[in-house]
């Protein structure tokens, strides 16, 4: 497993040419700003540096990443609730996590503590400011707390180490993948590709501690490897991504027990060759899901039913090799994907009415593997 991701320092903006395809040979200085702008977080093994800066205008076009914070292997982010802090995995080894202010069309570096494992890949947090870090390699999730005030990070308060195995490859021991706060506050679910289970805690904030839930693991079916997630706007269910066999799972709760409802392939049917699930997200409206196939190299269009129920209707061929993460731009009219080992992202216009996407620029970019509007 590795790690990284992106920044920025300048404002160096950049528009395409009106043409049907859009590229990056097309762009042209331009002093309008763009009108979404995001961070990229990269692996920094190649050319990349740390964090970058980019934007899409309202075309589909990208402005060029630009530098704006030098760190290593950033390869996911997050924002504190007011935004004045960003947060950025360090996914070596031993894990740590660097907190930066943001300011203006740069980041400041504010603070850096260790993570409780190796290569951390994920790190979200809460409007309270308790921050979750998944360390792959350590199996276990680290928790922190963020001093909003002053935006640096406290030392690690608690581990919540899984054990287990699974059945196949890259299953030997626990690999913990990422960790979400349930939307009903309930406490936390994290993704372990290597024990193949879902595991249910909590945060217990009189003592800091993470603490099991009375039903704390599902397990999933044999090989599948669950790595992100999203919940549905609307109907309860959590939709999961594993990673290993390519296929979402739809997980729901009945008397206070969760379980694996069905499974939906994201794949073509007949298509055997290699391929690695990446990242899953879900439309607003809560009618799409769409997932990234490294390998196929392909963002696979699922439709939600009234049921809940998946249905896997295209899959849009990435223009790159290896999408790893990709986001749905905030007022849901591209979405932009960020190709690992091409160094490129890649938008698409989206239409809302049949989930489908259209190819609309592309950019270079040294080793994207996390996407996140400011």
């Amino acid at each position: 497993m590795k790690a990284a991701l992106l920044g920025l320092s300048l404002c160096t903006l950049l528009s395409c040419k009106n043409t049907e395809k859009k590229s990056e040979t097309d762009m042209t200085d331009t002093a309008a700003s763009p009108r979404t702008t995001f961070y990229l977080g990269t692996y920094t093994d190649g050319e990349s540096q740390g964090i970058y800066k980019a934007g899409i205008e309202d075309d589909g076009t990208f402005t060029k990443p630009v530098l704006v914070a030098t760190t290593s292997n950033p390869s996911f982010l997050a924002l504190s609730a007011t935004k004045h802090t960003l947060l950025a995995v360090n996914e070596d080894d031993p894990g740590m996590i660097t907190s930066f202010e943001v300011k203006n069309d740069s980041l400041v570096q504010l603070s850096q503590t260790e993570t409780g494992g190796a290569h951390p890949c994920f790190v979200t947090l809460n409007e309270n400011n308790d921050v979750l870090v998944a360390n792959y390699s350590g199996g276990n999730l680290g928790l922190l707390k963020l001093n909003e005030k002053d935006g640096s990070l406290s030392a690690l308060l608690d581990v919540e180490q899984h054990e287990g195995q699974g059945t196949t490859d890259r299953q030997e021991g626990p690999h913990a993948h990422s960790v979400w706060f349930l939307p009903d506050g309930s406490g936390i679910v994290s993704a372990d590709l290597g024990t193949n289970q879902l595991w249910f805690s909590k945060i217990n904030n009189e003592t800091q501690k993470l603490e099991p839930a009375e039903n704390q693991k599902l397990d999933f079916p044999e090989g599948a490897g669950p790595r992100h997630l999203v919940f549905h706007p609307a109907n309860g269910f959590i939709y999961v991504l594993n990673e290993l066999d390519n296929t979402i799972a739809q997980v729901g709760k009945e008397n206070g027990q969760y379980s694996v409802l069905a499974v939906t392939s994201i794949l073509p049917e007949g298509f055997s060759e290699y391929s690695k699930a990446a990242d899953i997200h879900i439309s607003d409206d809560g009618r799409f899901i769409y997932a990234s196939n490294r390998g196929h190299d392909s963002i696979a269009i699922l439709e939600v039913d009234d049921q809940g129920a998946l249905s896997l209707i295209a899959n849009e061929p990435t223009k790159g090799k290896d999408p790893r993460n990709f986001q749905i731009t905030p007022d849901q009219n591209f979405v932009i994907v960020a190709n690992q080992n091409s160094n490129n992202l890649v938008s698409y216009t989206r239409d809302p009415e049949t989930g489908l996407l259209t190819y609309a620029s592309e950019i270079a970019a040294p080793k994207p593997v996390c996407i996140l509007f400011d």
